[in-house]
């Protein structure tokens, strides 16, 4: 198995962290989603739930967001933005995670972090708006915004951070060595189709 590392990135709903479970789980080899957080909460000293909710998210889902999110004090954090503190231990753990053998990571711009290895299998999952809605509702039930709405600020807000520290563009598929649409393919046959490239590569 030359490709040892895969990464899943995708759009909210898509069915990525799931599709990235079940290679995991058919390769015998670790999966880093939840587990990715823990390892930054712990080398970082924040809560888990703010790395969750920041370690792949700008502050905003405006492309400026990051121009008024650069405090810094001096002494504290190496005089890095919470930000940019937060980037610098994400990689590192990343970078260690992939070194200690093969794995699926999900999210936390891996693809980029990772992207000097030739060990690496990076995809990208999307999907159409109506299964994407219909899967968070399922998932994580009604909120007060639209499922539509839920949609497209967690994608902005993914995407400016892809944007901000890789300077390429989230979801295009020259980042990426294969993308699948989780709506027309079904989740159980993207991840089919994953395990067919790493085994055959």
């Amino acid at each position: 198995m030359e490709k040892k590392i895969i990464t899943i990135s995708r759009e909210f709903g898509s069915g990525g962290r799931t599709i990235g479970h079940l290679v995991a789980e058919k390769l015998g080899i670790p999966f880093y989603d939840k587990e990715l957080v823990d390892h930054i909460a712990l080398e970082s000293g924040f809560a888990p739930r703010f790395v969750e909710e920041n370690g792949e998210h700008a502050p905003g889902s405006s492309f400026f967001a990051y121009a008024f999110a650069q405090q810094s004090v001096p002494g504290i954090m190496n005089g890095l933005s919470t930000a940019d503190f937060l980037w610098n231990i994400q990689c590192q753990v990343i970078l260690q995670l992939a070194d200690k053998g093969p794995c699926v990571i999900v999210g936390r711009n891996a693809d980029y972090i990772l992207k000097d290895r030739k060990d690496c299998l990076h995809t990208f999952i999307h999907a159409d708006m109506d299964f994407r809605a219909d899967r968070i509702v399922r998932l994580y039930g009604e909120s007060e915004k639209s499922p539509l709405a839920r949609l497209q600020e967690k994608d902005k807000r993914r995407r400016v951070n892809y944007h901000h520290y890789t300077g390429r563009d989230w979801g295009d598929a020259q980042n990426y060595d294969i993308c699948l649409n989780s709506s027309t393919l079904g989740v159980d046959a993207c991840a089919d189709i994953i395990l067919k490239i790493v085994e055959n590569t």
